[in-house]
């Protein structure tokens, strides 16, 4: 384990060697939805390609943190590793049990990962995108060996199952997924390109109230939205259409390379119309870009990650491939990672 200091300057490789992720038992689907609130699984299909989403159970011991204690377990067996080999663990995510202490503590102490470093990042649905590059810098600086690296939400605690949230509690889901991210002497190996963005003017555009004083100017107060997510549906599905692909244009630009020249789009599940239209955009074909909000809803930090792993453990991913990570979400932030794996 590295003590946290700069080990020298030699130039090392940055690599992704092992992936892992972590679902709740529960699985709500759109039919179940129909007897909560008026909607219908045509509806939500069509708007968003959602057909059901995990939701955990805190009764049964399920909670963001011990999701993502579970996903990182399972990435460390996939790169041999062990708990103690770790020099230091990221959770991205918006739903930590409590404010203090931070999630990547109690997964530290879940696992048995000694004394490493530990610390959360919120950036919303960009949390683990902004983590993939906070991590693999801090190895390329020759701090850090072995980082992981995890996405974990449970946007259900946040969630009205009623008419009052329906137009949030048929988008999101629950889960984990993380990322073991370490050294290698294969200097080809790593970021080729990376970018993040936040406008902190739109922060009210999704915003989670805790009290009166947390409502935009012009919004009512209102006690029955304390703890709920707030989203203005319409203005982040535009923000997300004209940002997308305005994202991917740039990092591609600044790896000099084509669209085409990347062997996969690892991006956000936030809304299958979306994507789609991302993937026309750049005349991608329809196996470059993987979708998987059908199953799983947007599950925020958790859902870049959660497709990494699906893709690797399937072999849809190899060493040698390029793949770039996207992301956008509330803030408003946006980010990508462009890496050569």
């Amino acid at each position: 384990m590295s003590n946290g200091t700069t080990t020298g300057r030699r130039p090392v490789g940055v690599r992704i060697a092992g992936t892992g992720s972590a679902l709740p038992k529960r699985t709500l689907t759109n039919a179940d939805l129909e007897k909560m609130m008026a909607t219908s699984d045509e509806w939500i299909v069509q708007r968003t390609g959602i057909r059901e989403r995990r939701i955990l159970n805190r009764d049964q011991g399920e909670s963001t943190s011990q999701l993502a204690a579970e996903s990182l377990k399972a990435a460390l067996a996939q790169a041999r590793l062990a708990p103690a080999d770790l020099d230091l663990i990221i959770v991205a995510t918006m739903t930590a049990e409590m404010s203090c202490p931070g999630s990547a503590s109690l997964v530290a102490n879940m696992i048995g990962a000694g004394n490493c470093g530990a610390f959360d990042l919120n950036a919303a649905c960009s949390g683990f995108v902004y983590g993939l590059n906070v991590a693999h810098d801090l190895i390329k600086g020759g701090a850090y060996r072995n980082i992981g690296l995890i996405g974990a939400d449970a946007l259900s605690t946040l969630m009205q199952y009623n008419d009052a949230g329906r137009s949030t509690s048929i988008i999101f889901g629950d889960a984990a997924a993380a990322t073991v991210i370490n050294a290698t002497d294969d200097t080809s190996k790593g970021i080729l390109a990376q970018a993040m963005h936040s406008d902190g003017k739109g922060w009210k555009e999704i915003y989670v109230p805790r009290c009166s004083q947390d409502f935009p100017p012009g919004v009512e107060p209102d006690p029955s939205k304390f703890d709920h997510v707030q989203m203005n549906g319409a203005s982040v599905f535009k923000f997300a259409v004209s940002t997308f692909p305005e994202l991917i244009q740039q990092t591609l630009d600044k790896a000099k390379i084509a669209a085409t020249d990347v062997d996969m789009y690892v991006c956000h599940q936030s809304n299958q119309r979306i994507l789609h239209a991302a993937r026309d955009r750049f005349g991608l074909a329809e196996d470059k870009l993987y979708v998987n909000i059908d199953r799983f809803g947007n599950t925020v930090a958790a859902s870049v990650p959660l497709c990494l792993d699906e893709l690797r453990r399937s072999g849809r991913i190899r060493d040698g491939y390029k793949v770039m990570f996207v992301a956008f979400g509330g803030g408003l932030t946006w980010g990508s990672s462009l890496w050569q794996l």
